[in-house]
């Protein structure tokens, strides 16, 4: 199991919360572009970082299930 006090849990969990940000982004100014949504930087911004502390959160919530996430990686299955 990993452990939240551990470097490896850190990195995984910056890894992938940086993801999620960067994909509500994009699909938030995505969305904007084909007029689906009316939002500016600022509110996309604001909600990356909304989801990037949804992502930490999780990865704290899932610290003893094997990974930053509620799933188990690979390396740890071998």
């Amino acid at each position: 199991m990993a452990s939240m006090f551990t470097a490896a849990f850190w990195v995984a969990t910056g890894e992938r919360t940086v993801r999620t940000a960067a994909q509500t982004l994009i699909a938030t100014l995505g969305l904007e572009t084909t007029g689906v949504l009316d939002v500016d930087w600022g509110q996309g911004l604001a909600l990356a970082g909304s989801a990037a502390l949804l992502a930490v959160l999780t990865a704290i919530s899932a610290s003893g299930t094997g990974g930053p996430g509620l799933t188990e990686t690979v390396r740890e299955r071998q």
